[in-house]
């Protein structure tokens, strides 16, 4: 079959490098792609946020199947455009979409299914923000309403780091995504995400994962996109994943469906874990990134399997084949990031590098230029090993982040922390 990943990140190289390892794939597009993807896939000069340029494409290369990666198309309704024009997609309608889109939707569908998960309160103005943070106290959480590229979500531990906060969003820090903010309860615990994949009516557990989001090492800093991550996630045990299940995700599934807006696609859950129990702190309607580069190291090429099942909502005769192994990844980023960097500096090393099931490196914002490796984003590549253990899979990335010669980046030495 013909296949379109849409997305040009380093969970769509991992996606890519997944689904190429499928004998069901024939031909594999990416659009727009990046420099990390060339060799598995064509790429393609294409606008993702239009339906009709999409389903263009997909006529004109007979794609049989629609991948799309980022929240970005979903919320501008791609999936749905694709489905109308009678071509299979993986990925939520805009409506379903709403899960990442808006915070305040997401509290709302969990107020009306029962689902644990923080106090919470919406605001449109600043002045009645602060208000209710004066009252409320500190620590606490602000959380711009919209999609800020994973940048929205201030944890303030002082009063006065939250007021600021809403000031940022209020003041146009996040564009339209901050026009309004959601301010909730601090929830204290460890965190970890959790994927579920959802055809509108059966829901299937793929995996489960630990991020770092701070850019420093022992957790400092500001947030980003994520620094790192690995897989399976020893916090999320059993007993929690079947809990999570009941008292989470199956209830915000029927509950979308009740509202006439069934969810198929990826569910990735965050949580907050604590004493046994979990809450949660918000959905994601596609893979993670660097989440997705760790899950899609460990399940390989029934990931395509799996993504078709759902799509053709067949996933209450589907199950995932685990290994009992570990995957860990490390993201190089650009000096300066999540705040001002530079683009363009000169990624070398890349070529004598391993490349098989226990070593990857995933391209997120990479690009060539006279033949040159560049980088072109913040978070630039990830260092990805697979191994027995977590402490193999952790040396076999590190040693790969440490044998690429690219003096304008850096990356995190603490990978694994908790559990190791």
């Amino acid at each position: 079959m013909n296949i379109l990943i849409l997305g040009s990140g380093g969970r769509e190289h991992a996606l890519a490098w997944a689904i190429r390892q499928n004998p069901k794939c024939d031909r594999l597009f990416v659009a727009p792609g990046n420099a990390g993807m060339e060799p598995l896939a064509r790429l393609a000069d294409l606008d993702i946020l239009s339906g009709p340029a999409v389903i263009g494409f997909c006529e004109e290369n007979a794609i049989d199947l629609v991948v799309i990666g980022p929240e970005a198309p979903l919320a501008a309704g791609v999936a749905d455009d694709l489905r109308a024009a009678g071509i299979l997609a993986f990925g939520p309608s805009k409506a379903a979409a709403m899960l990442e889109a808006s915070k305040s939707f997401t509290k709302e569908v969990c107020d009306a299914c029962g689902a644990p998960t923080a106090a919470w309160a919406r605001f449109d103005a600043a002045g009645p923000a602060r208000d209710y943070i004066r009252a409320q106290g500190a620590p606490i959480v602000i959380k711009a309403d919209g999609l800020a590229a994973g940048k929205g979500v201030t944890v303030a531990m002082t009063e006065a780091e939250a007021i600021a906060a809403v000031d940022d969003a209020f003041g146009g820090a996040f564009g339209d995504a901050g026009a309004e903010v959601v301010i909730e309860e601090f929830m204290a615990g460890e965190e970890a995400s959790f994927f579920i994949l959802c055809d509108g009516t059966d829901c299937l557990p793929i995996g489960t994962a630990q991020d770092h989001k701070r850019v420093g090492d022992g957790d400092t800093g500001p947030n980003t996109g994520g620094m790192g991550a690995y897989s399976p996630a020893p916090v999320l045990t059993q007993e929690i994943q079947d809990a999570v299940m009941a008292e989470i995700v199956r209830p915000t599934v029927a509950e979308m469906a009740r509202r006439g807006t069934p969810f198929q696609g990826v569910l990735y859950a965050g949580l907050m874990i604590e004493d046994g129990r979990a809450r949660l702190v918000e959905y994601n309607v596609r893979f993670g990134d660097p989440e997705c580069q760790v899950l899609m190291m460990r399940l390989g090429a029934q990931a395509l399997d799996l993504i078709l099942a759902c799509a053709e909502g067949r996933l209450g005769e589907t199950s995932v084949t685990w290994a009992d192994d570990h995957a860990l990844t490390v993201v190089l980023a650009a000096s300066g990031y999540p705040s001002a960097y530079e683009k363009g500096s000169e990624i070398r090393g890349l070529d004598a590098l391993p490349e098989d099931s226990s070593h990857m490196v995933f391209h997120a914002g990479t690009a060539r230029r006279d033949g040159v490796l560049v980088a072109t984003g913040g978070r630039v590549l990830a260092a990805t090993g697979r191994g027995a253990t977590l402490a193999e899979a952790h040396g076999r990335a590190y040693a790969l982040a440490d044998a690429i010669d690219w003096p304008g980046g850096f990356y995190r030495r603490d990978i694994g922390w908790r559990a190791l």
